[in-house]
């Protein structure tokens, strides 16, 4: 039906991309149940009955935008795009439902949904609108004078309905009387689907075929075929079963159908925790708080019991009996557990004594482990401290967990089970607390404890984007500087938009896929295909002997050798892609394995596998200065080491391409989503032997790239670009999310080592740096990150004497390439770590203000620049975040609470803009006016979400004086503009910027005769004035950049034309007990001059930031002792997620900036922030100082990034990790020094047989 605006992101329900509606009609009520789903997991044999809707179906610009898709579009929350349906239908669904949700309402309907551009912040604030909590202009009726269109808002008025008055029709046949059902069977080529009525029909069916599995949300079954290569011949889907699906309430409890849905069991729960006295609900309660956090709201609305049960009976607690349930996972919401845990006791009525205790765990074993012994060892004796710390000896003894178990993570799953045991335990003292007295233990004891069970804080808070004010006297028809929505943003937010994937197929198109290698390093003895070409639809097997070009591409030369496991080795063209995919699994390789694959760093620094040449740059005599200072800091070998993961580009378009042969002079037209077009064009037409002028590459807009899509995807562009030419035919190749981060590599992981010498005042004297980034099986582009690492080690400090060495290590897994940054964040996270050693050696809060830049200056590669707008922003970042009395604030925090720690840190950055080989600089661009004064724009940077458009649009209809509305920029073409550079370096609107500057300044030079001529005349007068007068209205413009180089043999150069500065501020709070984190509140102040476009700007802040912060606390790559990539997607691989945004977001445009080297006084912004989220990582680390200081350990140690919640659970060294380490010795909730014990009325428990001696610090007492 031709209906692209559901994107398919990563096929296993983890993205939210493909987020459609469903509708049920539902008899016995007579109402229609809406719920969201994952398209991509949504078998349509299920679908019988219901109604779909797509983000087609509820607005596009032809007729009527939906107030969804225009409010997310006009607060800005739509960059690449790719996202957008999702958080559309997302919130759309949840209107259907409640069309005047809270905030808690919006974030759990958008929690399902993930995107790599915007950092959510816009994305929540346009759905918010539709909250009553909100004061949103054209949710009352006033959309004229909107907030969101830049004007004042108005008056509050009367609320309206907040979707148009026809919404889509649920047909009137879908809700007639349902005949009598019978059964359905579906036949597909190689599986039957049979769909039962009855619970009869449906035990026969099983009994029959025993192997045949249960497809209820199809949240199971579906990825393990799609990706596991599961084939089951029979499956057998009860959706349609009526007794899975009822409801019994009774006083005894409720009893659920196993059909119903997590959705419908957490509605359910709900009504009846309100309905029934409260000492009831103590089981539905603690499941409440597991399935808010259990998938996103796609995946509960759909997930189910996958086994044969009938129903499942829920009962109410009884007198005495409380149960919660605890879980800890790598991110906050929407992801599997780590550990989870079920605890249930009952106490003997007025005592403390144990009547029933279960406890149960989840991530311990091969499935859920009940600790038996450890329950066993305390029922029948009171609960109290002596019971518990034998209980704990007992448990660590139970839940025994080897080296080897499955997922790792063994010393941080053991500390669990005792840090959710000490929670239950703290809460189940609270209870009984309660059972005796009416106040509550923890008013008395106070936070110190009682903080172990307090969650962490989630509400989100008003946010403020400080935008620039425009020149002083600017024309109100000039858009520069104005904050203009993203030229595409309302056909993005419609689906209207078109990626490469989007195009229609073509007449006789084929299918790649891709097959890659199995081993790490070894040698190709045969390639069997033959099986493939047996294969319905599979027309033939593409490898290198088929090129009949130049392989440039030395990646996929592998013939007959591979070096790491996802290595192309060839690829299968089918009529589509199911047969392709099916043709590639049966290639058979023969491998012979050989000697000493060489993985990590430091196995390729103890083999010297590097990639040469090294760099080195030095400024001062730094052996020499080593022998001047005060102190020496190198440590101990582990913690003056820091390292850094790798992370995975995460674009929400995988990569994507469609390479249509002409049949004409060797013509190929090439759609493909990249970043540079012109790099795509040449390496396929060398491959090809061909010349260039044959090749046309088209990239309309890009979802996402972040650096991923230069060179990985012209490689892969080269293969289809092969398939394409051998068969003549037009080929798509459409990775699948796995295959994408199989192949195509991350960000660079590096080891930095350092040793520092500094004064007793805090000068930093000296520095010697080392940086190892694991490159891969190939240099790709690592040599220049280790160039970048070195020119950015200084990042905002001036040491005198400063060394600095990198190293490309080659390994044998997947070529990394750049990333947003490039380098630069692995770079200064190294130099910020050392600074913070410093700091924490002297005890000392100041050392960055007083090691930083002071005045006109030199780089470590004698580039003068002058540091006071970095400075600026440092002391406004400190201003606007009130750090002064924060920080005292966090420090009292912190004496009061025991097991939850806040911390803060503040980071700056100076960022080089540009790229240090001057031939790159440069840009050029076309510009055509038509007869009726219509303008397109043609020009060599890439739309990926960044607004490149927007600006050049903004940026022409300045100099060109026209309204922006006459613009049209249709796409990046290789044939109209020719020879680009890459869309990277923060540098497009710099060049490309100034080339369509260019154009137009020609272009109006030429009509000035014209204007002259009829100074009266209309800007449509002028241009059909100027056709008859035989004036060319077609102009190139061109933009020769700066001349900018390195010369790393003298060790100097101008690499950049300037610097981006900024700082940020970031405070969070962190449970020590499970690791986990809350950002409660981030201020950014960034000089990025005049901004352009300030909305597009703060945007790239936003998701500049956010991306950093998964960076340094979230996001691992995690590989196979043998090469083998585990996380191949989001499942497995955990970005951001709404969850994870700041809870209050503060971003500030220094004002009274001016940048002399770029268009309008400018600068670029979509890299320099990305560092910033380290400010996360050092708070975070702030947190755990303070935390060490309860455990008695004081001083620098180490942190690794990213600082996950094992990362950061283990570095608390809690008494229960401590406990873990040592095994046996006794473990006291409290292990602080000097305590006193608590007895409160003592003869109260007597009487009642019950007995508390509690262990508490002396600050943990309140006055």
């Amino acid at each position: 039906v031709r209906l692209t605006g559901t994107k398919y992101g990563c096929g296993g329900g983890g993205c939210g991309a493909c987020t459609v509606m469903v509708s049920r009609y539902q008899p016995g009520t007579k109402t229609i149940l809406h719920y969201s789903a994952n398209a991509c997991l949504l078998p349509v044999c299920q679908l019988q009955g219901a109604a779909v809707t797509t983000v087609e179906g509820i607005g596009n610009t032809r007729t009527r935008v939906h107030p969804v898709q225009e409010r997310i579009a006009k607060a800005h929350g739509s960059q690449c795009g790719f996202c957008t349906p999702g958080m559309v239908m997302s919130m759309y669904t949840l209107l259907r439902n409640k069309p005047q949700p809270n905030m808690e309402d919006i974030t759990v309907a958008l929690g399902g949904n993930l995107c790599r551009c915007t950092g959510y912040r816009p994305i929540v604030d346009g759905c918010k609108t539709f909250s009553p909590e909100s004061n949103c202009c054209q949710a009352n009726g006033n959309g004229a004078g909107c907030c969101l269109n830049g004007d004042s808002p108005p008056e509050r008025s009367e609320n309206r309905y907040l979707y148009p008055d026809n919404p889509p029709l649920f047909s009137t046949q879908l809700m007639a009387e349902i005949e009598p059902q019978v059964s359905q069977l579906f036949r597909g080529e190689r599986m039957v689907w049979v769909s039962p009525v009855s619970l009869e029909e449906l035990i026969q069916l099983k009994t029959s075929h025993p192997q045949a599995p249960l497809v209820m949300g199809n949240t199971n079954i579906g990825p393990d075929i799609k990706f596991k290569g599961a084939w089951h011949p029979i499956i057998i889907s009860p959706t349609r079963v009526q007794e899975l699906f009822e409801v019994t309430k009774t006083p005894q409890g409720v009893c659920f159908g196993a059909g119903c849905s997590l959705s419908v069991v957490k509605a359910l729960l709900e009504g009846l925790v309100q309905e029934i006295p409260e000492e009831k609900t103590e089981i539905y309660r603690s499941l409440l708080q597991q399935l808010g956090n259990l998938g996103g709201q796609q995946i509960r609305n759909v997930a189910v019991e996958l086994s044969i049960v009938l129903s499942v009976f829920i009962p109410v607690s009884r007198q005495g009996e409380f149960m919660r349930a605890f879980r800890q996972a790598p991110r906050k919401e929407n992801a599997l557990a780590t550990v989870t845990t079920g605890m249930r006791v009952m106490f003997t009525e007025g005592s403390s004594v144990v009547k029933e205790l279960s406890i149960y765990y989840g991530g311990v074993g091969p499935c859920t482990v009940s600790a038996t012994k450890t329950c066993a060892a305390v029922i029948g004796r009171k609960w109290d401290e002596q019971t518990l710390s034998e209980a704990y000896t007992q448990l660590l003894d139970e839940i025994s967990l080897s080296p080897s178990h499955p997922g790792g993570q063994v010393e941080f799953r053991r500390s669990l089970t005792l840090s959710l045991l000490f929670k239950f335990n703290l809460q189940m003292l609270h209870k009984l607390w309660e059972m005796v007295w009416t106040g509550s233990l923890f008013a008395l004891i106070g936070k110190g404890v009682s903080s172990a069970i307090r969650p962490l804080p989630k509400q989100l808070q008003p946010s403020l984007q400080e935008f620039q004010a425009v020149v002083k006297g600017q024309s109100g028809d000039d858009p520069v500087g104005r904050p203009i929505m993203h030229r595409s943003a309302i056909s993005q937010a419609t689906g209207e938009a078109v990626y490469c994937d989007d195009i229609p197929k073509m007449d006789g198109e084929l299918h790649l896929v891709l097959v890659t290698s199995t081993r790490p390093h070894a040698k190709i003895l045969d390639i069997d295909i033959s099986e493939a070409l047996r294969v319905p639809g599979v027309v033939d097997v593409i490898t290198s002997k088929d090129i009949p070009g130049k392989n440039i591409n030395y990646v996929h030369k592998c013939y007959f050798q591979v070096s790491c496991v996802g290595h192309m080795v060839c690829a299968v063209v089918a009529d589509n892609r199911k047969q392709a995919k099916r043709g590639a699994a049966l290639v058979k390789i023969a491998y012979e394995d050989l000697p000493g694959p060489v993985f990590t760093v430091e196995e390729a620094i103890e083999k010297q596998s590097f990639f040469l040449p090294q760099r080195m740059i030095e400024r001062g005599n730094v052996d020499e200065a080593f022998d001047k200072v005060d102190h020496i800091y190198e440590g101990t070998v582990c913690v003056r080491e820091i390292r850094l993961g790798g992370q995975e580009h995460f674009y929400m378009e995988t990569q994507s391409m469609v390479v249509v042969p002409s049949g004409e002079e060797r013509e190929l037209k090439v759609y493909l989503s990249c970043q540079h077009p012109t790099y795509a064009q040449e390496s396929i037409a060398e491959t090809l032997g061909i010349p260039s002028n044959r090749v046309s590459c088209h990239v309309k807009r890009v979802g996402g790239a972040f650096g991923g899509k230069v060179t990985k995807t012209s490689i892969i562009a080269c293969i289809t670009s092969v398939a394409a030419w051998k068969t003549g035919r037009a080929v798509r190749c459409v990775l699948e999310r796995g295959e994408d981060m199989l192949i195509t590599g991350a960000r660079h992981p590096v080891l930095g080592k350092h040793k520092v010498g500094f004064m007793n005042d805090g000068r930093i004297i000296a520095a010697d740096l080392h940086y190892y980034a694991n490159s891969g099986n190939t240099a790709d582009e690592s040599l220049l990150v280790i160039e970048k690492i070195l020119l950015h080690l200084d990042n905002a400090y001036n040491v005198p004497n400063l060394r600095g060495r990198s190293v490309a290590c080659k390994t044998n897994l997947p070529s990394n390439t750049a990333f947003r940054g490039f380098g630069v964040p692995q770079s200064m996270l190294v130099t910020e770590n050392m600074i913070n050693d410093v700091a924490m050696k002297l005890g000392c809060n100041q050392i960055r203000e007083i090691n930083m830049y002071k005045e006109v200056s030199l780089t470590h590669y004698k580039f003068e620049f002058d540091p006071k707008n970095l400075l600026r922003c440092w002391d406004e970042c400190k201003e606007k975040s009130d750090y002064g009395s924060r920080r005292k604030s966090v420090a009292q925090f912190n004496q009061q609470n025991r097991w939850k720690k806040r911390g803060m840190a503040t980071i700056p950055i100076k960022y080089g803009i540009a790229f240090s080989d001057g031939f790159l600089n440069q840009a050029a661009s076309l510009v055509h006016i038509y007869k009726d004064g219509s303008v397109l724009v043609s020009h060599g940077g890439t739309e990926m979400g960044q607004g490149i458009h927007t600006k050049m649009q903004q940026v022409a209809s300045r100099e060109l004086h026209i309204p922006a509305s006459l613009i049209h920029i249709t796409e990046t073409n290789t044939s109209a503009v020719p020879n680009t550079c890459p869309s990277a370096a923060s540098f497009g609107t710099d060049a490309n910027g100034m080339a369509v500057k260019d154009a137009c300044e020609i272009l109006y030079q030429r009509l000035e005769p014209v204007r002259k001529q009829n100074p009266e005349g209309t800007w449509q007068t002028w241009v059909t004035s100027a056709f008859i007068q035989r004036i060319s209205l077609s102009a190139t413009g061109y933009y020769r950049g700066h001349d900018l180089y390195m010369d790393w043999e003298k060790q100097e150069g101008q690499p950049y034309a300037y610097f981006t500065y900024g700082a940020c501020c970031s405070e969070v709070e962190v449970d020590c007990l499970t690791g986990d984190y809350r950002t409660v509140r981030t201020d950014i102040v960034m000089d990025i001059g005049r901004s352009i476009n300030p909305s597009v700007d703060i945007g790239q802040i936003e998701g500049a930031f956010i991306q950093g912060l998964g960076l340094y606390t979230l996001e691992e790559l995690k590989f196979s002792p043998s090469g083998v990539l585990y996380t191949r997607g989001p499942s497995q691989y955990k970005i951001p997620a709404v969850c994870d945004i700041p809870l209050q977001f503060n971003v500030y445009l220094l004002s009274g900036s001016d940048n002399p080297h770029a268009i309008y006084s400018s600068k670029g912004i979509g890299e320099p922030v990305l560092f910033l989220g380290s400010s996360v990582f050092f708070a975070i680390k702030d947190a755990v100082a303070a935390a060490r200081v309860e455990a008695g350990m004081v001083g620098p140690f180490t942190l690794n990034s990213p600082a996950t919640p094992e990362r950061t659970c283990l570095a608390c060294n809690t008494p229960f990790t401590q406990k873990v380490r040592r095994c046996h010795q006794p473990v006291s909730i409290h292990s602080l020094p000097q305590p006193i014990m608590l007895d409160p009325n003592p003869s109260m428990f007597a009487n009642l047989n019950m007995e508390f001696s509690y262990c508490f610090h002396l600050t943990d007492l309140q006055t």
